[in-house]
């Protein structure tokens, strides 16, 4: 029977060893990922709206090849071409940079999307009073921007987790992978990829709450604090004065 008893008896036999290391495994690629893919989509989605050609040119190259390309074929090159180069990477930093730099190009147009949703006359403003193109973003753009950016903030973020899965084809020792090689051995297909289904929806549930949360929580705050920015436009005109 696909989903008699014996099989679920196995099942939370081997939870530890093969369910619950894989789910401490996803966890770890897709925090790590994560993080990495919010260093990149933020970097490049100022640089997109950068007033230097030359950095607006280097966002759309990075967005629209890992876009345009499957995860799986940025993993597969990671790890079967690069070694042809004298490159050797473990499984686990592939499985990192793989997720990460995947999702840092859908991050960056999230981030971009959420820089132009504000005012143009908002930066004008303080470009007049001598800020600079960095601590305009830093100050009065992306504090506001972060309101629209939560919601598909939340969307990448959720993907990333699921995504960790294609790393599964290059033996990344995440859940999917150690489920595939756990069924594959016992034949319990059932019970194993519910299980496995199951820890994917207790990271990604909790993840879609928060985000929600803080969303909202957002919108009710100002979305720049206008004694921070009255206190710092006269010092920064002060310093591009002297």
């Amino acid at each position: 029977m696909p989903f008699g008893a014996e099989q679920w008896r196995r099942v939370f036999e081997d939870f530890g060893e093969v369910f619950g290391t894989g789910f401490l495994h996803t966890l770890e690629f897709s925090l790590l990922g994560l993080v990495l893919a919010l260093c990149i989509g933020i970097i490049l989605g100022v640089f997109s709206v950068s007033q230097l050609k030359i950095l607006r040119v280097i966002a759309r190259v990075y967005v629209e090849f890992f876009q345009n390309t499957p995860l799986f074929l940025q993993l597969i090159f990671m790890y079967n071409v690069l070694p042809s180069v004298g490159i050797v990477l473990d499984v686990f930093p592939i499985c990192v940079l793989g997720v990460g730099m995947y999702h840092g190009a859908y991050i960056s147009e999230v981030v971009r999307t959420g820089i132009e949703s504000v005012p143009k006359g908002q930066i004008e403003a303080a470009y007049s009073q001598g800020f600079s193109f960095g601590k305009a973003m830093r100050i009065i753009v992306l504090p506001q921007a972060f309101r629209v950016m939560m919601p598909m903030l939340a969307n990448q973020a959720v993907n990333l987790v699921k995504n960790t899965s294609v790393t599964a084809m290059i033996a990344g020792g995440e859940l999917m992978y150690l489920t595939d090689s756990w069924v594959g051995l016992y034949l319990c297909y059932g019970p194993g990829y519910l299980m496995a289904g199951a820890l994917y929806f207790v990271i990604n549930f909790p993840l879609v709450t928060l985000a929600k949360h803080l969303e909202k929580r957002a919108k009710l705050g100002p979305a720049v604090s206008h004694k921070k920015v009255s206190k710092e436009m006269p010092e920064a005109a002060a310093v591009e004065v002297s």
